[in-house]
């Protein structure tokens, strides 16, 4: 994939279906052998029935392809949200999963509706106020959740604890002891075939090869046999005809705060994971595109409201199919459209299919899902960024465990926020950035940083630095800085390279007093009297 910005951009519309159909078509296919096991793995784990993976999926690609001015992303179910879903529908239903599994389809409804508005007034940009280790710090601990509650799946072990991970961690053994062994040779060949194909380097998908392999081993042991005997059912729950799935929110428990706070954690964390991975993607985009956060955010709104009314998950922009679709070729947002078209395709015609398929293919791949969240290589990566990025990813990592995502996430920012005050930022500049911009007549801009500029107050400078004219030189003064954090050094960074990839200029004035890390990006004290 070239890294240099491409001669000719692909045409968007109808003529970009024209221009790209074989490459799009081709990698759309590809993403859908990804996508069918993922979203029906995500949909059991999240504790909804395994069809609403799959309609939030054709949502997903077949109607917020076109609108949601992405180019490359895709859309659907992801990990990141089998937390949020299955502690919703553990809580409203109170020990009934059908009931839960309706009130989280309400809150669903209203958590687009938020996301919508997010959109309409322009807050695209509200995953800036996240520092990326916090960031990291909450995908480890979703890593680590997935891993431990789906570990009981691959062993044939039904867990009967209500989503408290620590209380799964505690079952382990007594797990062990009950394991089903043809349910764990499954589980093995699987999660060995995900770890091992890698090496291989072939275009075929490992996630369609696992669900092949699981499907030829359910049928060797019988495990249909099994079900019809009302025995243990270790196959895919799923209509025969899959358009009978759809169901309906229920809305009676909207005056509840449970209820709310489902809401929140959904929108919240959705609307996060969705505007980070959309901005991961545009870094992958060999024609470096840049997609409009706030028009995205409204689309996937849009997606989920409809996903909510007609019985599926809420989605976001995924990263491991969209960096698929990159990797075969995609040029437009048509290989999103065709993966959906794909998979509503195979679910009207093969849906008997599906229901061969063994919970522990599809908890296998959950769980290498979760250890790319939270490999031993990112507690590395973040350990070489400084103690400080590893202290903030730690603790948000046992926050999370220990309340849930989003008291998780505040305990790391609170602890961000007293840090720099610590290191002498005065109350007043946390939450707001003091610069100043001023245009020359030889179309050279100078940026001037006054003051600190941290990810509590760097919105109003992102927005600002893109609305410069990408042809205009851009000298960025540091000299009257006080405290430049990590995460706006890494903003800086990419700023830097998304203004020279469009073809301007950039130079940067000022040298740091001290850093706190060798980490090129550490952050770094400018000055000691250039507080403001």
């Amino acid at each position: 994939m070239p890294n240099s910005r491409l001669a000719v951009i692909p045409k968007t519309g109808l003529a970009g279906l024209k221009e790209n159909w074989r490459s799009d078509l081709q990698a759309g296919f590809l993403v859908f052998l990804i996508a069918l096991p993922l979203s029906l793995g995500i949909a059991v784990a999240s504790g909804f029935p395994a069809s609403a993976g799959i309609i939030t999926a054709i949502i997903g690609g077949l109607l917020v392809s076109q609108t949601s001015g992405a180019f490359l992303t895709i859309n659907g179910p992801a990990a990141g949200l089998i937390t949020v879903l299955l502690t919703s529908v553990q809580i409203l239903g109170e020990g009934d999963s059908v009931a839960g599994y309706h009130y989280t389809l309400a809150a669903i409804v209203m958590a687009s509706t938020l996301q919508i508005l997010l959109g309409f007034f322009k807050m695209g940009q509200i995953c800036s106020f996240i520092p990326t280790s916090i960031i990291h710090g909450m995908l480890a601990a979703i890593g680590i959740i997935i891993i431990t509650t789906q570990s009981q799946v691959m062993l044939g072990v039904p867990s009967a604890t209500n989503g408290n991970v620590l209380s799964v961690m505690t079952q382990i053994p007594d797990s062990l002891s009950k394991m089903n062994l043809d349910v764990v040779l499954i589980s093995f060949l699987s999660l060995l075939l995900l770890l091992t194909w890698p090496l291989i380097n072939s275009k075929i998908p490992s996630q369609i090869l696992v669900v092949l392999i699981g499907v030829i081993f359910a049928w060797h042991f019988d495990f249909a046999q099994a079900a019809s005997q009302g025995l243990s059912n270790y196959l895919i729950s799923i209509p025969d005809n899959f358009f009978t799935s759809f169901t309906f929110p229920d809305f009676s428990k909207i005056t509840t705060l449970k209820f709310w706070g489902a809401v929140l954690s959904i929108s919240l964390i959705g609307s996060m994971e969705s505007l980070l991975i959309t901005s991961a993607v545009d870094k992958l985009d060999p024609y470096h595109r840049s997609t409009d956060l706030d028009k995205n955010l409204t689309a996937i709104g849009w997606g989920n409201l409809l996903a909510g009314f007609l019985g599926g998950l809420p989605m976001i922009n995924e990263i491991i199919r969209s960096s698929a679709n990159i990797n075969h070729g995609a040029k437009t947002a048509w290989s999103n459209f065709f993966h959906g078209l794909f998979l509503l395709l195979f679910v009207a015609f093969f849906t008997p299919f599906l229901k061969s398929i063994p919970l522990a293919a599809l908890a296998a791949l959950l769980v290498y899902t979760g250890y790319q969240l939270t490999s031993p290589k990112l507690f590395a990566q973040v350990k070489d960024t400084g103690k400080e990025q590893l202290f903030l990813f730690i603790i948000t990592i046992i926050g999370v465990l220990t309340t849930d995502l989003l008291v998780g996430v505040a305990i790391g920012i609170i602890a961000k926020l007293l840090m720099n005050m610590a290191r002498g930022v005065w109350l007043k500049n946390l939450f707001k950035i003091n610069f100043t911009i001023k245009y020359l007549d030889n179309n050279v801009v100078i940026v001037k940083l006054l003051g600190s500029a941290l990810f509590s107050n760097v919105i109003p400078l992102k927005k600002a630095l893109f609305q410069i004219d990408p042809s205009k030189t851009i000298i960025f003064d540091l000299n009257e800085a006080y405290l430049i954090d990590f995460t706006v050094m890494a903003f800086i960074k990419d700023f830097k390279q998304h203004h020279q990839a469009k073809g301007g200029h950039y130079q940067e004035l000022g040298s740091s007093l001290h850093t706190f890390s060798d980490h090129q990006l550490a952050a770094r004290l400018m000055a000691l009297d250039n507080r403001k």
